[in-house]
């Protein structure tokens, strides 16, 4: 049976892991206790060998339906058959700000209309599964054991109802079937790191799992002070946002999975489930640009304690990604034994890119800090002493090869939009700098910014192609330049930008889709292809709405919008075929989505100002 689609799947969590649910009722990734930890269900990367949670209609026939909950990240996965209509009702109850190993994933089932029987079937695989289990079935649940991790289903029902122990055991999975007519409301919730053996929990401690979830994402959510044209598809960017983030560090996790492939079949996948410096601080920005002040306020704390651990090496104070807690270890490793989404391999864990060189990260915490402070997040004096230390070693490492961005495999090169982000970097410090009355190398700072600036001028300007491009030894275009105007490095009315953005409307640009470079121009030393990255087609939209292309930007968003799923939720990339493809969902995709909204509204209520 074939791995279902990436797209088919919604998202919950509860601020430490995260689950995603098919709309076929299966809970097909889940790794336990944390986001970065081993899996338990893996069916999305493969469906024999993966392990699921697996709750349907008997008998298969039916059609379903999933739906977000209003302002929450509650899952609602409908079935219709001709016997009536059910739901199941999927959410984790919000873990504190404390590591740990205790974690609910909560399965409500209900029957809306006649009579439906679900069948369950619990099949963890633990470890990504190289690890065998024991199972033990109780008459309220079962439990499922290593000697790392311990999970227990607890049954949900009333008196009268059959005993759990009725259901069967088959090679360590459990499977049951529930029947219900109209109103009845049963479930399971499997927990992890439960103080004692399965219990029977009856509807009312079910009831209020669910109204306190609930209300737990209506209250964060009216931190948002956005109210703008786009209002739910921000609001539900948030939303997932905010479900990648580890609440006791902060750190935002690039995505909740590992290895979804960016073309089907291919060997480009990629561990995502860390926290890269520059997927993070662009999320501070998104979030400060709605009012979350808070969580922007514990990144930046996370950031400090990074840059003064000094574990950086050759590429300076920083790594460019990080364990959640922020470790460093991010050994790499296949997973032979799996077969990969839809034959996709190899199936990756730990990322070797975390030793590359990016200097890009540094401008990127660097504007991050900066709009913080602006937000009334002021930086303490431990953080800039830190803050200094990373621009000396900047001003003394800019002006080096490296391998970008797209944390290409094909070598060094003196990529444009790191030499960008670096100028961004000695701006943001000396701003810093000058706002508060700092001590700091100006003079040794502004020698470097301006270098950085005239150094692009000159060299990553092509006279050739009438536009700024990839790395200085290239004629290829990039799409992480749409930056340029936006960070400030360039008047968006300015001729050379005009002839870049134009020159990527030619090139990179597909009807609002938008390709990262073209990697045969650009070798980046894989195999294969990819699809159009929805990061940069956002990024695109950006980039008009600064130009004051309006028409344009309003045009390519709301053509953005339709390759969403079901729920709203966007992958890393849009296959030709419009497909889905790459890790899921992707923070950096919905924080530009964020953003680009932003910038768009802004610029139509100016524009009909004028």
């Amino acid at each position: 049976m074939a791995e279902a689609a990436i797209a088919d799947h919604g998202l919950i969590g509860d601020l430490q892991t995260a689950a995603l649910v098919s709309t076929d009722g299966s809970v097909d990734w889940f790794c336990c206790p944390r986001f970065d930890s081993p899996s338990v269900f893996g069916a999305l990367l493969d469906d024999e060998r993966g392990g699921h949670l697996r709750v349907q209609p008997a008998g298969r026939d039916y059609e379903s339906k999933q739906m977000y909950f209003p302002d929450t990240a509650v899952l609602v996965t409908r079935f219709l058959t001709e016997t009536g209509a059910g739901e199941v009702v999927d959410f984790m109850p919000p873990s504190g700000p404390e590591p740990t190993g205790n974690h609910r994933l909560v399965r409500m089932l209900r029957c809306v209309r006649g009579r439906m029987s679900f069948e369950v079937d619990i099949a963890p695989r633990f470890d990504y599964g190289r690890r065998a289990h024991r199972t033990e079935l109780t008459e309220h649940g079962a439990v499922f054991s290593t000697d790392a991790l311990t999970l227990t289903l607890h049954a949900v029902r009333e008196p009268g109802d059959a005993r759990l122990a009725q259901a069967r055991v088959d090679e360590g999975d459990v499977h049951l079937s529930i029947d219900l007519t109209a109103g009845d409301v049963r479930g399971v919730v499997l927990e992890s790191g439960a103080d004692g053996p399965p219990r029977e929990i009856r509807l009312a401690e079910f009831q209020r799992l669910f109204d306190h979830t609930v209300a737990f994402w209506h209250s964060w959510l009216t931190g948002s002070t956005y109210t703008g044209r786009w209002r739910e598809a921000v609001e539900r960017s948030a939303i997932t946002l905010k479900l990648m983030t580890y609440a006791p560090t902060g750190g935002l996790v690039a995505a909740p999975t590992t290895s979804l492939p960016e073309q089907v079949g291919g060997e480009r996948n990629w561990d995502y489930r860390y926290t890269w410096v520059r997927d993070a601080s662009f999320s501070v920005r998104a979030l400060l640009r709605l009012g979350f002040t808070e969580e922007a306020a514990q990144f930046a704390a996370w950031m400090y304690d990074r840059v003064t651990e000094r574990v950086g090496g050759e590429g300076g104070p920083l790594n460019i990604m990080y364990r959640i807690d922020g470790s460093s270890d991010l050994t790499e490793e296949a997973l032979e034994h799996w077969s990969g989404y839809r034959g996709s391999r190899p199936v990756r864990i730990g990322n070797e890119a975390a030793d590359q060189l990016q200097l890009d990260i540094y401008g990127e915490a660097l504007d991050s800090i900066f709009l913080a402070d602006e937000r009334a997040l002021p930086v303490g004096h431990r953080g800039w002493v830190a803050i200094c230390e990373v621009l000396d070693w900047l001003a003394a490492h800019w002006d080096q090869p490296e391998e970008g961005i797209w944390e290409t495999r094909g070598g060094r090169q003196d990529f444009t939009y790191g030499r960008l982000m670096s100028w961004v970097a000695f701006d943001r410090g000396l701003r810093l700098a000058v706002t508060h009355g700092r001590p700091a190398a100006v003079d040794r700072w502004t020698q470097a910014r301006d270098a950085i600036y005239n150094q692009i001028m000159t060299k990553g300007w092509n006279a050739e192609r009438r536009a700024f491009v990839q790395h200085y030894a290239s004629d290829v275009l990039d799409a992480s330049l749409l930056k340029m105007p936006g960070v400030g490095f360039i008047s968006p009315l300015d001729p050379m930008w005009a002839d870049t953005l134009r020159a990527m409307d030619d090139e990179l640009v597909t009807d609002s889709l938008v390709h990262r470079y073209d990697p045969e121009a650009s070798p980046d030393g894989l195999r294969g292809s990819e699809g159009t990255f929805s990061l940069c087609s956002f990024l695109y939209v950006d980039a008009l709405a600064r130009t004051g292309r309006l028409d344009d930007a309003r045009l390519a968003f709301e053509k953005m919008l339709t390759y969403a799923n079901h729920v709203g939720l966007f992958s890393e990339e849009i296959a030709l075929t419009g497909e889905q493809i790459g890790n899921f969902p992707q923070a950096f995709t919905h924080l530009a989505l964020i953003d680009a909204a932003i910038t768009l509204d802004q610029a139509i209520d100016r524009a009909a100002r004028r």
